[in-house]
């Protein structure tokens, strides 16, 4: 797994894929088929999967870590949640919105129920689902959620953080898609603000 995860960080995905892929069978011999151990490496191999743009293949490597964890823990896991927001990523990056928006609202539920409202993770469910009504040119359903998404992110990582510019800077391009430049231009300047300072 580690060998796999070095793999990804530095862009070799075909190799991670590999590795993963044998993580799997290793997990499978050793622990049986049904065990956490099978659900992170299916999980991860998904991961290489995506990187290479092939979502045909991550999904069924997602379903069947999220099958294992819902044995295993039950509905309400961190697990299951990551899961499901995973296969609603992969679904709005195939084009399936209709597919991602539901999954990706069970994420949401799960989250808040384990971690509060104010929590990085539950703001990170928030953008993707952003993304999908962005995508499904629905852009009015998107900015509350990227709004709620930034005020978590500002609270909890700090108005500097990676994630905190990263919510600017959607929720910038999606009020200049819906031509409000004023509303806009405040959130701007803040982004600048946030980029000098980091330069």
């Amino acid at each position: 797994m580690a060998a796999g995860q070095r793999a990804l960080q530095k862009g070799d995905y075909s190799e991670a894929e590999h590795i993963f892929a044998a993580a799997v069978k290793k997990a499978e011999s050793q622990y049986g088929p049904i065990d956490r151990h099978v659900a992170v490496a299916l999980s991860s191999e998904a991961q290489a999967f995506t990187a290479q743009g092939k979502y045909v293949e991550a999904e069924p490597a997602y379903l069947q870590a999220l099958k294992i964890y819902q044995e295993a823990h039950g509905e309400n896991h961190v697990d299951v949640a990551a899961t499901l927001n995973n296969l609603g990523v992969l679904h709005r990056m195939h084009g399936q919105y209709t597919q991602a928006e539901p999954l990706l609202l069970r994420a949401l539920v799960i989250k808040e129920r384990l971690h509060g409202p104010d929590h990085p993770d539950v703001a990170l469910t928030l953008h993707n689902l952003g993304l999908v009504y962005v995508s499904q040119g629905v852009p009015e359903k998107a900015e509350p959620l990227y709004r709620r998404a930034l005020a978590i992110r500002e609270k909890a990582l700090g108005g500097t953080h990676r994630d905190v510019e990263k919510s600017l800077g959607e929720l910038i391009g999606l009020l200049q898609k819906l031509h409000r430049d004023a509303d806009a231009a405040p959130l701007e300047k803040r982004l600048s603000e946030i980029k000098q300072r980091r330069s």
